[in-house]
């Protein structure tokens, strides 16, 4: 036959003081993650730029040790440490010469990395940094070297730009090859060596 079983009404579910300590803890892990991700963010934005004081200090000993940028340099002998491709001598580190710059620098001991003259060193962002002669799009200032930091996110070129120049993406001596539109990269951003 049927049986009844008892209905029991001594069971309890959460409280509400525990449904709210369990989402406390749901929200402080979250907000840890998020807080993480912009930490990380930072650190690689600090790393750009610290990249681009060790590449301007490297060329720059090498000038000092040479009288010749590297890349430009258009003696057998510079540097001592091996074989390289010579450059035209001119004073001015030109597209066709950007490679080579990396090459010398390594040879020369003042920086470390493979560099065999098709290669250049990458950014925390995942691409190519590169020095040359140029005058950014957009921008009124003469011809100088530049360090071309390539496809960087626009909100860190962004933040670079307004922390160590004007904030302008199209003047100073930090400039973009566009604007700094959220969520898009600029395919370049140059730095005034």
């Amino acid at each position: 036959m049927f049986s009844i079983k008892k209905i029991r009404r001594d069971q309890a579910g959460f409280t509400l003081v525990e449904i709210a300590i369990v989402l406390v803890i749901i929200g402080l892990l979250i907000g840890g993650v998020l807080k993480g991700q912009a930490m990380v963010q930072n650190a690689k934005v600090k790393r750009v730029v610290k990249l681009a004081d060790e590449l301007r200090a490297a060329v720059m000993t090498f000038y000092d040790k040479y009288g010749v940028y590297p890349g430009d340099e258009n003696l057998a002998p510079i540097p001592p440490n091996g074989a390289d491709a010579e450059g035209n001598g001119n004073g001015q580190i030109e597209a066709a010469e950007s490679f080579e710059v990396f090459r010398d620098l390594r040879l020369a001991g003042l920086i470390s990395g493979n560099y065999t003259g098709t290669t250049a060193p990458t950014h925390p962002f995942g691409d190519t940094v590169e020095i040359q002669w140029v005058n950014p799009p957009g921008n009124a200032t003469p011809l100088a070297h530049y360090l071309l930091f390539n496809n960087l996110p626009a909100d860190v070129c962004l933040e670079i730009d307004t922390k160590y120049d004007d904030g302008n993406w199209q003047t100073g001596s930090i400039s973009g090859s566009a604007a700094y539109t959220n969520g898009t990269n600029v395919a370049i951003l140059y730095m005034l060596f």
